[in-house]
């Protein structure tokens, strides 16, 4: 899949590996970066992965400091 600056619902979903329903749901309440043009939805590559970056979970150090 040759993959454009501008992402489609579908394209997307196969990008990230996630069904297009779990990605419309989390698109509307607003948890994943899209703009809407007309009806439909539209992800800049760029800013995806730049979210995606952020989804890591932060490590615990608690239990490393523990000592």
């Amino acid at each position: 899949m040759e993959i454009g600056k501008w992402l489609t619902l579908d394209e997307l979903a196969e990008y990230l590996k996630l069904s297009t329903s779990n990605l419309y749901r989390m698109t509307q309440k607003g948890e994943i970066p899209a703009s809407k043009i007309g009806n439909r939805w539209r992800f800049d590559r760029d800013e995806i992965d730049t979210w995606m970056k952020s989804q890591k979970p932060i490590a615990d150090n608690r239990h490393i400091n523990a000592e």
